[in-house]
């Protein structure tokens, strides 16, 4: 009788779940729940790049020095596509919900290193957790969105920009506010959010139903490897633009003759229309289209750093703010094309993305920051914004998306950039 029961209930959960996955509503308040968490988990993530010249200057410390912290934040992501197999196979995956406390607390007393190697230790268990989130929270908000994935990937990218845009001028503020001794106390908030997720999100939320294909590492990755191709050429451009905006800005500014605030709230800036970018970015794509998406952002934001390094004033942060909205706008879209594209292993598939996102932008950091320290971080700037461009082709050999989502009873088809 229990084989019997076991094979009547195996098709409606195996042969099934793939349409369920992509006819199901979009389910607002779960999607809005593991969104919040990400923001409050990557606002702890969001502290490093404001301290940088604290550190640079406390420590002695060289740009490629200051850089190649952020790559042992970044290491762990290594073992994303083993946890992304792990939460395919597992049903205890709300365990993962425990990270933004773990992060808060590494990333909180940061100030108190009073050495590199202390540092390091900090930022490799917070980079630990980081990886355990990013590989399971992105699938289960995928899960949650049903047919509507790229603004599943907006809501989830939204949560962890606007986390990152109010990072920076947290951790500033509570400088000026308490000086450096004070900020271990901003871990309160991380240590309450995963308390709330771990007993609000239910088990049947973080379940992602288990195929047997999710069972197939090998075969899993020989059909990733036809997509994985240009996307790891899209992380690649993409990561020298990041590392210039998101990382050395703050150096970059105070250099010039800006104070550490400032410096500060530019990139909080930056990271605030990176949010707006992030909700637009994979919601129009839903519409208009992946590649269509991918195309503008990645062709406007280059020369948009152009006129920046050009521009003086408050000019300057209007430009900020154009291009954190376009060069954000790009990543849930491309999460959205790994999802879509593997939905038999999609948390293995988004791990095995943001493994290869995570490395590889932890290495181009340290290049950028050894441009910076040979040829200036100007110059560094204007080489990011020029790979940038020249990787505009990879959009192209990207799967054709016809992008066709239901809106009442019409089915929208616009256009997509042709193959090549």
């Amino acid at each position: 009788m229990k084989n019997r029961n076991a094979e009547q209930h195996q098709p409606s959960r195996d042969e099934t779940a793939g349409n369920r996955d992509m006819s199901q509503r979009f389910q607002t308040g779960g999607v809005t729940m593991i969104s919040a968490g990400h923001g409050i988990h990557d606002t702890y993530t969001a502290f490093l790049p404001p301290l940088l010249p604290l550190f640079i200057s406390s420590l002695s410390l060289s740009k490629a020095q200051a850089g190649l912290l952020t790559v042992f934040t970044q290491a762990p992501s290594l073992l994303n596509p083993v946890i992304g197999h792990w939460a395919d196979t597992s049903h205890h995956r709300r365990w993962i919900f425990f990270a933004p406390a773990v992060t808060a607390a590494s990333m909180s007393l940061l100030g108190e290193a009073g050495s590199y190697g202390m540092l390091t230790l900090l930022l490799l268990i917070s980079g630990l957790s980081t990886a355990a989130f990013h590989a399971v929270g992105p699938v289960i908000a995928g899960r949650l969105s049903g047919r509507y994935l790229g603004k599943g990937m907006s809501f989830w990218m939204f949560g962890g920009e606007l986390g990152r845009a109010l990072g920076p001028i947290i951790v500033v503020t509570a400088i000026r506010v308490v000086s450096l001794d004070g900020v271990p106390w901003l871990m309160v908030l991380g240590v309450i959010a995963s308390v709330i997720l771990f007993i609000r999100v239910q088990e049947g939320d973080a379940h992602i139903p288990n195929r047997p294909q999710a069972f197939s590492w090998r075969q899993a990755i020989r059909q990733m490897r036809p997509v994985m191709v240009p996307v790891v050429g899209l992380i690649v451009i993409r990561a020298f633009m990041f590392a210039s905006l998101t990382i050395f800005l703050p150096v970059f500014l105070t250099e010039e003759g800006e104070s550490l605030w400032l410096a500060g709230t530019a990139l909080t800036i930056v990271q605030t229309a990176g949010a707006m970018g992030a909700f637009m970015g994979g919601t129009l794509s839903d519409r208009l289209g992946r590649r269509s998406v991918l195309f503008v952002g990645i062709l406007v934001t280059p020369l948009l750093l152009f006129v920046f390094l050009g521009a003086g004033g408050w000019i300057r942060f209007l430009l900020l703010s154009a291009m954190g909205l376009m060069l954000i706008s790009t990543t849930p879209v491309i999460m959205a094309v790994v999802q879509e594209n593997f939905p038999d292993n999609r948390a293995l598939a988004s791990g095995t993305y943001l493994c290869l996102s995570f490395s590889i932008r932890s290495a181009i950091i340290v290049v950028v920051g050894a441009l910076g320290d040979w040829l200036g971080l100007r110059l560094a700037f204007i080489i990011s914004s020029v790979i940038m461009l020249l990787g505009l082709p990879l959009v192209f050999l990207l799967p054709k998306d016809p992008a066709r989502v239901m809106v009442g009873e019409k089915r929208w088809r616009i256009w997509s950039p042709p193959d090549v």
